[in-house]
This record gives structure tokens, sequence and C-alpha cells, in this order.
């Protein structure tokens, strides 16, 4: 970071801050209470939840420039799980929007603490109006963080962790690089890291390796098969969208939407099943009622229409703009393919939105995590396509972790480990969290039904991480 950014920095800071520091309200005050006293915070709504715990959804004033504070304002979601102002906290980054239900997070299980669940910036209806897009990115993100940060210590004053998982799980080493001192420790869960966008043969080692022969050789023929049969499927695409009020403004046609689909089917079974799936891979012999079927199963029919892609269009705008994109060689089907080379994460924005692509923003955070980073656990999964290029420790790096859960995809976790990897994992997390080890990992995890139940952090569309 140059001296002119660590100097606009420090004024951001000061201004963010203030307001912020004053003591935390006295015992007894009810923490609803507490929250409405918080500067910028506003409680939307508080739902009835099992006790110990109570749910609340809120939002926080936020500056569209961190640069400049007083150009323009938005509401920022986020939400609170509430279990005591004498446990730690965590906060769960989602690089996405944000559910309104109480749900727990693996470290929030582990350490018995409260989670706060904040919605990535410009995602609705956390979008500011009228949407400068030049303002969404990792700096402006992390420094949204900050301030939610710097806004609840007084009353939440016991450790801090963050997590994520995916993109909610880069988003939180984001943070972590500019505001390394906002929590403890971070546990960050499949989480891609493309240092470079132009280099991407990690991917295509990895779809080489991936499974078995046979699983490998039925995906790919299935591709194949698919565009071999464009015109009938197209047709019948186009037939689902007419009586599905579905359009294809943004991807560009129909034809174009069902290739992408077809190219992103071998990413998507690997992110989400598990090789004994590969059983139920139709073969090239298979009827077209069952390749349809098929596809729409792992990829989704839905997935890159405009009504599918527009929720998601700022994780495409970073994905162009500072995060980079997976580009896979697919090389089995490239004289099949009408739009080869074009299925990137430009062709999921409105063209006029498409930035310039800002290739030092990863170098920076890889020349951080390597050369800087502390209290840092990486957690993988070894048949999940992300985990391909992934956030690798350094010479620099200091009581940091990284694991591999065997034949684990994109729902990886810590209790996906061996048991033994498990127990390190937890024992850190804890640690970092100030908490005193439980009897057991069971002990640790214990399930609440009604939070437990759901696991809102992975986004199951391909090519989105």
């Amino acid at each position: 970071m140059t001296r002119l950014r660590r100097a606009l920095s420090a004024m951001v800071i000061l201004v963010g801050l203030v307001g912020v520091g004053s003591p935390a309200a006295a015992a007894g005050t009810d923490i609803r209470d507490q929250l409405e006293a918080a500067p910028g915070v506003t409680v939307l709504e508080e739902q009835p939840v099992a006790a110990p715990y109570r749910f609340f959804v809120l939002s926080i004033t936020q500056p569209v420039d961190h640069l400049r504070p007083r150009a323009g304002t938005f509401q920022q979601r986020f939400t609170l799980l509430h279990r005591g102002t004498d446990r730690p906290t965590v906060l769960h980054t989602t690089g996405y929007g944000v559910p309104e239900y109480a749900f727990r997070a693996e470290p929030t299980r582990l350490v018995d603490g409260n989670q706060l669940s904040v919605e990535q910036r410009f995602f609705t209806p956390s979008r500011p109006e009228p949407a400068d897009w030049s303002k969404l990115t990792i700096w402006q993100a992390a420094t949204d963080h900050h301030r939610i940060v710097a806004a609840l210590k007084p009353i939440y004053a016991q450790r801090w962790i963050s997590t994520g998982a995916s993109k909610g799980g880069m988003t939180s080493v984001y943070h972590r690089r500019f505001y390394p001192a906002d929590v403890d420790g971070t546990v960050a869960y499949v989480a891609p890291q493309d240092v470079v966008n132009g280099e991407d043969s990690a991917y295509d080692r990895f779809f080489t390796r991936v499974g078995t022969a046979q699983c490998r050789a039925a995906l790919d023929a299935v591709q194949v098969e698919a565009l071999r049969r464009r015109a009938e499927l197209v047709a019948r695409y186009e037939a689902w969208a007419a009586a599905n009020a579905r359009t294809f403004g943004i991807v560009g046609s129909a034809d174009r939407a069902f290739e992408f689909m077809v190219n992103g089917t071998t990413w998507a079974f690997w992110q989400y099943s598990l090789e004994s799936d590969c059983a139920a891979v139709p073969a090239a012999s298979a009827s077209s009622d069952d390749i349809w079927a098929w596809l729409d199963e792992i990829f989704g029919l839905d997935s890159n229409t405009d009504q599918g892609v527009s929720p998601y269009i700022p994780y495409y705008f970073q994905a162009s703009y500072q995060l980079g994109y997976p580009d896979v060689a697919l090389p089995h089907l490239a004289g099949l393919q009408r739009y080869r080379g074009q299925d990137r994460a430009q062709s999921y924005i409105p063209q006029e939105l498409v930035p310039r692509f800002q290739p030092l923003a990863m170098l920076d955070v890889d020349a951080w995590v390597k050369l800087s980073g502390r209290q840092l656990l990486f957690v993988y999964g070894q048949n999940d396509p992300w985990g391909a290029e992934p956030f690798r420790l350094g010479p620099g790096t200091r009581d940091s972790l990284t694991y591999t859960a065997a034949g684990a995809n994109h729902g990886a976790n810590i209790s996906r480990l061996t048991a033994a990897e498990a127990a390190t994992a937890t024992a850190a997390v804890q640690r970092w969290a100030g908490v005193p080890a439980p009897a057991s990992l069971t002990a640790a995890a214990s399930y609440v039904p009604g939070l437990d139940d759901r696991d809102p952090a992975l986004d199951r569309r391909f090519n989105r991480p």
C-alpha cells in the first residue's frame, strides 16, 4: 500500500470511529437497547429463536466511498445472533446476500459465541442508489466490515473471530489484509485465491486428476453429447424459458446460455457432488430427457437466465474487476463450441458495467498472507475445483494452518477433517477466541435445532465460489 493510501486510510478510520468509541451500556441494559444506541446501527427486526439466543436483523449506515464519507451513504444489512456479551463474537462474511434467519457457522458452534453475518455491499438491498460500481472493491468492502466491528466492539468486548465459506472466506481474508487487528483469528473455508488471473492451468490439471478415470470420461462424454444435440436441446431451452418467463438478455441468447451451461456441468458436478454420484451421470446413449434432467439437476436451467444471473451481478463484476475468474480449457469440446473463450465473468454482467481488470489486487493479498498473515486457518475439499488455486501460507505467515479434507467437495469444513486435524484446528480457533477447550470436539459443536440445520454460506450455483 502506498504512503498516500496509508494516509487516506488513517483519515477514513478516524472519520469512521467518530462516536464509535463510547463506552458500552451499563450492565443490565437490554441488548436491543445497546444495539439501537450503537452509532449508525438500526434494528430492523427481532425474530424469535430458542433461548439463550436472540436474533436481530440490522442495518448500518455506510459511506458509498470510504475515502469520501460525505459523498453519499447507503444502508448495509447484517444480522446478529446474540449469545451473550461475555462470549466471543464471530464475524461471518457471506460475500453475497445475507439470509434473514438465524443459523450458526461452524466457528460459532466451536466457540459458543455471538455471530454477525454481513451482506456484501452492492447485493440488494445493500446497494447504493445510484450505484457507482467503481466503489465495489475489496478495500471498500473491508472498510465496511471494519466500521461494523468498530461500532459493535464496545458492546461485544471479548475476542473476535472472522469466518466465511467460498467467496465469504475470500472476503474475510481481504478484511484481515486491510484491518488485521479487527479480529483475533480467521477461518476461511474453500476460498480460492486467483493470484494471476491469466494463469489457470491449475484448474486444467485438477480436471485430469479428480475422481476416477471412468468418472472423468463419463462427464466428458455427456458434455460432448449435449452439444451434439444442441439444436434439439436449445429449442427445448427456449420453450422452457418462454413457459417460465425467463430471458437471456445478459448472456445474449438461449444458444449461448446453453453452451455455457454445458461447459460448466463438470465443474458444478465436482463442486457439489460426491464421487459416489458418478454412477448417475447419463451415458452418451441416454435419452435427451435424461440428459436434460441431469443438466438441470447439476447446473440449473435458471442459472444463466437474466433472472438467475441478475442477483449475482455484483460477484461477476468483482471477478471482472479484481478477483479473477477461472478459464478452463475443455479441449474435448473445442470442435463443438460456438463461443469458445467467451465463458468468462464479463459475459454475465451488462456490457456497460464491464470494468478494466486490476491485476495487482490479488497479488497484494497473496503477498500479505505469505509475508504478514497471522492466525489464519484455511480448509479445502480434495474434490472441489475451487481448491485448485488456494490461499497459500508463506515464510512470514505465523500461527496459521491449512488443511484439505479427503474426498470432500465445496462443503468441506473442520468436521470433515481427520480426527487429529479437526482437534488441532478446533484448538487453534478456540485459543484465538480465548475460550477454554471443551472435553471433546462433539461438546464444542453441540447441535442446536433450528440454528444448525441449514447452511446458507454455500451458494449452489456454478462459477460462483
